[in-house]
């Protein structure tokens, strides 16, 4: 499946691979809806209510990035991949004969799929359009000429609005088992593993990663989302803007070694994080991108301030619940 288009041949899909083409979107749960509303749309996004919970877009887009419900305590509630319509049954077929479904495809279906990885972490695939992008954004990196300004006076900036999700990261407990689970059972394939983290990319075309995994001995949980935006200037403004309406915590910006993207973490009120992300690395379709074995000290960045210290904590643990918005 390739085409022609302003970045020349493309490849929308490997035939040769089975696997998802797309992070669709993760669910969260958290204990204060209202709390969670004032954050995201702060952070540039479309919240929508629903009567279970709350729908996150990018503004102008219908699809769903983040569903988040009401809980005891904030925590990951799952994960959604999106595939092909015509893989999901042989999708179902190795799950089934790898015991992850049972009674044929168990709880799944023709159009999608549910169950619990290894480590406990529930996933859904589900037929749907490919929503990571087939080819690399181009930059929008502008110098003015001499004699003209170069930056916007402050109080005439828009605000800054993501235009997607990028990918997300998870904890687990055992890393090594989770890069097996999602490379043998969904396609995906790795792009860096330093050794506490691990990146995987899909093999439709994707960015340098749709999902990561961090190291973590309290068990599964959610760590960040990175949003995309169209400049290093919408990283630094969307940091500015975050502190404005009172989420100055963080951590950014900064350079990461790993995808090369230009970053801003926020943190949220419960110690996870939402990322504003720029100019990620891309891997087409028809490349075999060749897993990097860093080391650690490059599973972060390249440059930027230090690492806050509790910067990959868990905080979805019980006991440490209540020390994440402190």
């Amino acid at each position: 499946m390739c085409q022609s288009g302003r970045s020349g041949t493309y490849c929308a899909r490997r035939d040769d691979r089975l696997g998802v083409h797309s992070l669709d979107h993760v669910g969260l749960i958290v204990p204060d809806l209202a709390v969670a509303q004032a954050f995201f749309e702060s952070f540039g996004l479309a919240v929508a209510g629903q009567p279970d919970g709350l729908d996150i877009r990018a503004l102008g887009d219908e699809h769903v990035w983040l569903t988040i419900t009401k809980g005891p305590t904030k925590r990951l509630g799952h994960v959604s991949f999106g595939a092909f319509n015509d893989d999901i049954d042989a999708l179902g077929q190795r799950l089934a004969r790898a015991g992850i479904l049972s009674d044929g495809f168990g709880n799944g279906n023709n159009v999608g799929l549910r169950f619990r990885d290894p480590l406990g972490m529930l996933v859904e695939i589900k037929a749907a359009d490919k929503v990571m992008p087939d080819v690399k954004a181009l930059p929008t990196i502008r110098s003015c000429p001499a004699g003209e300004r170069g930056a916007a006076m402050r109080d005439d900036t828009t605000p800054v609005r993501p235009r997607r999700m990028a990918h997300a990261l998870f904890f687990t407990p055992d890393i090594a088992a989770s890069i097996a689970f999602y490379r043998d059972m969904l396609g995906l394939r790795v792009s860096d593993f330093p050794g506490p983290v691990a990146f995987l990319h899909g093999p439709h075309g994707s960015d340098h990663h749709l999902i990561a995994f961090a190291q973590s001995s309290e068990g599964i949980g959610y760590h960040h989302s990175a949003w995309d935006v169209g400049s290093l200037d919408e990283v630094g403004l969307g940091s500015a803007q975050m502190a404005a309406a009172g989420y100055g915590r963080g951590w950014g910006m900064g350079r990461h070694v790993l995808g090369s993207n230009y970053f801003h973490y926020v943190r949220d009120p419960w110690g996870s994080y939402s990322e504003y992300s720029y100019d990620i690395d891309f891997i087409p379709a028809e490349q075999d991108w060749q897993a990097g074995y860093p080391s650690p000290e490059n599973s972060l960045f390249l440059w930027g301030p230090d690492v806050p210290t509790d910067f990959v904590t868990n905080f979805e643990r019980p006991e440490l619940a209540g020390e994440s918005a402190a």
